[in-house]
C-alpha cells in the first residue's frame, strides 16, 4: 500500500478545534514541512498543540501561533518559543506544562489505550494542585491522565512507501510515541524508499501506525 501524498493534501485532515500532536525535540525531528503546509495552505484554528517545546524562533510553529490559530498548548519546555511564553502570561490556562517524562508517559498511555497512571513526580509541588493523590506502599503518587490527538505530525529519517519509519537518534523523541496516540498520523521523511529496502531491525514506527507519508523538503 503506497501512502505517499503531498504535504498540502495531508494537512487537510487538521480541522478547527483539533488536538495536534507534533513530534520533535526542538528542531531535531521537527516535522517542518508539514507545519509549513499547515501554515500556508490550511485555515484550521482553535488548535490544541501537544509538543515537547513548540519549537524555536526558527521553526514554523511559531508562525502558526502568530496567526492566532493556537488556543492551548500542552508541553514541557517552552523557553525557545516566546509566543508560547506570551500565551502563558496572557492566560495561564492556555498553557499546561508537565515534567518531560510525565508528558511522554501521558502520550504513551494515549497510544496504549491506558486511561492514566500514577507517578511520584510533582508530589509536594504546585504540580499536584487539583490532581488525585494516592498512597502506595507508603509513598504518595499523583494521577496523570492520557493524552491523545486527532492528528499527529512526525518526522522520519528514512521511511518506506508503506510508512515503516526509521528515526535516527534524538529525532525519535516524542515522534515515536505520538504516532501511536492519534487518530490520523502523517509522517514526513527525509528519504523514502521502496517497501523491503528498509532493514526491519531499524524500524522505529511500524507502518501500521502511519496513515500518510510526505517527502520532507530538507531531504
Amino acid at each position: 500500500m503506497n501512502k505517499l501524498t503531498t504535504a498540502e493534501e495531508a494537512v487537510k485532515k487538521v480541522k478547527d478545534g483539533d488536538t495536534l500532536l507534533v513530534g520533535g525535540f526542538l528542531m531535531a525531528g521537527s516535522p517542518e514541512t508539514l507545519i509549513k503546509a499547515l501554515l500556508e495552505t490550511s485555515t484550521a484554528k482553535d488548535l490544541t498543540i501537544v509538543s515537547n517545546d513548540t519549537g524555536t524562533v526558527d521553526s514554523n510553529m511559531i508562525k502558526v501561533m502568530q496567526q492566532g490559530r493556537v488556543k492551548k498548548v500542552h508541553g514541557s519546555y517552552i523557553g525557545s518559543n516566546p509566543m508560547t511564553g506570551q500565551m502563558l502570561i496572557d492566560d495561564k490556562d492556555s498553557v499546561t506544562l508537565y515534567p518531560q517524562g510525565t508528558l511522554a508517559e501521558k502520550i504513551r498511555c494515549g497510544g496504549a489505550g491506558i486511561a492514566g497512571f500514577y507517578t511520584p513526580v510533582g508530589v509536594g509541588t504546585i504540580i499536584e494542585d487539583g490532581k488525585e493523590k494516592r498512597t502506595f506502599d507508603g509513598k504518595d503518587y499523583l494521577l496523570e491522565t492520557a493524552l491523545r490527538g486527532n492528528v499527529a505530525f512526525v518526522k522520519a529519517t528514512v521511511a518506506d512507501k508503506f510508512g515503516n519509519c526509521f528515526m535516527r537518534g534524538s529525532t525519535k523523541n516524542f515522534g515515536a510515541i505520538m504516532a501511536r496516540a492519534a487518530d490520523y498520523v502523517v509522517a514526513e521523511a527525509k528519504k523514502i524508499v521502496e517497501v523491503g529496502e528498509l532493514d526491519p531491525e531499524l524500524v522505529t514506527i511500524p507502518g501500521i501506525f502511519i496513515d500518510a507519508l510526505v517527502q520532507s523538503e530538507d531531504a
